[in-house]
């Protein structure tokens, strides 16, 4: 299985943020589109970075509410792993656990295509073997 299936069961729309937006505009951002972490991109297409939930309350305890008012710049991840569509969905998954993230952007030819989370993952892969297990009791049944 490639990362090319997840993204085409999900769809490919990525959400992305500017790096000069406030963290304040970043959150709304997330609560919006109920996601958990979002491309810092100038263009839409290049990565910048990547912003997620987590870099917001570590840094939160450390400036405080002043954070709300600072560039997305300021907090995001600049050394970004990213995959390529053909990429082994379980390389990915082993490089996600490895590294302890939990989003990796897909990207083609130096332009983002897409963004796989873990749990975008397990849920291919859960859908993947009752998908197997409906068809075994099928045949069995027959």
């Amino acid at each position: 299985m490639k990362i090319a299936d997840v993204v085409k069961r999900k769809g490919g729309d990525v959400v992305t943020v500017r790096p000069d937006a406030t963290v304040s505009e970043l959150l709304a951002l997330l609560a919006e589109h109920r996601i958990g972490a979002v491309v810092a991109s100038e263009d839409g297409t290049a990565v910048a970075g990547i912003v997620s939930e987590r870099d917001v309350v570590r840094h939160l305890h450390t400036a405080g509410a002043g954070l709300l008012d600072a560039p997305v710049a300021d907090i995001m991840t600049t050394s970004v792993h990213t995959s390529h569509p053909d990429e082994s969905l379980e390389d990915l998954a082993t490089q996600m656990t490895e590294r302890r993230i939990r989003h990796v952007p897909v990207v083609v030819d130096g332009a983002l295509q897409a963004i796989v989370s873990i749990g975008d993952i397990v849920k291919f892969r859960i859908d993947t073997l009752q998908a197997e297990r409906d068809q075994l009791r099928d045949y069995i049944s027959q």
